[in-house]
């Protein structure tokens, strides 16, 4: 049995259908990365696991217990953390502040600020400054810690690189050893093809809302990735 678990996933926005029947599994200490184009589902995917956007309660399962249609509260404290597109940092408080949020979940586990300031050392330096100040790259370091603050079994990170320069995004990346070290299970969802096949084990490609292709990322070749990339 899969970590989590999607069987014939659907998602609405009002009358509009944004995903149509995804089956999706995780394994436990898997990297999967979910590439596709703008407004292939992919953000929608991941709202609808963390509660976000409203899912029938049997088509997501979690440790073999259904959690579609939580509130987004509980599926935290239940263990999965969704760092969201955008970052979505608390404008009003310091980044500190903004990484201590995500021990509202009360979740034990190994992450804590000591260990984030280790990971990201710039932060330190930054943490009594308010979110805004910081640059692009940096507030994606307080997004991700925010997440880890929460010590989740499964981490969802939505386009990491979104709008950062290839140095901030390789340093970004450089961190994810450290956070799939002792096991931690992460879905990516990344536009950029070569990033998602070099950090993930296995890809799904989203076009139109449905799963276009599902394979190992060393053995997926870029034909077959252009054609369900773009519904060739």
């Amino acid at each position: 049995m899969s970590l989590l678990e999607t069987s014939g996933l659907q998602a609405f926005y009002g009358d509009a259908q944004a995903l149509f029947g995804i089956d999706f599994g995780l394994d436990a200490g898997e990297v999967i990365a979910i590439i596709g184009a703008n407004g292939a589902g992919k953000s929608t995917f991941l709202k609808s696991l963390t509660g976000l956007v409203k899912a029938p309660r049997d088509a997501i399962s979690f440790n073999g217990q259904p959690i579609g249609g939580l509130p987004p509260g509980d599926i935290v404290r239940r263990g999965i953390a969704l760092v969201p597109e955008g970052r979505r940092l608390f404008p009003s408080l310091t980044v500190e502040e903004n990484l201590l949020m995500g021990t509202n979940a009360k979740r034990p586990g190994p992450w804590n600020l000591q260990r984030l300031y280790a990971m990201f050392p710039i932060l330190t330096q930054k943490r009594h400054e308010p979110a805004p100040a910081l640059s692009g790259g940096q507030q994606q370091m307080v997004a991700i810690g925010r997440a880890l603050m929460s010590n989740p079994a499964v981490l969802l990170c939505d386009e990491l690189s979104l709008g950062l320069a290839p140095i901030v995004i390789r340093e970004i990346y450089a961190a994810l050893p450290a956070i799939t070290a002792e096991g931690m299970t992460v879905v990516i969802v990344e536009q950029d093809v070569a990033t998602a096949q070099q950090v993930s084990q296995r890809i799904y490609c989203f076009q139109e809302g449905r799963v276009s292709l599902h394979g190992d990322s060393a053995e997926l070749t870029r034909e077959q990735i252009s054609a369900a990339y773009f519904g060739l």
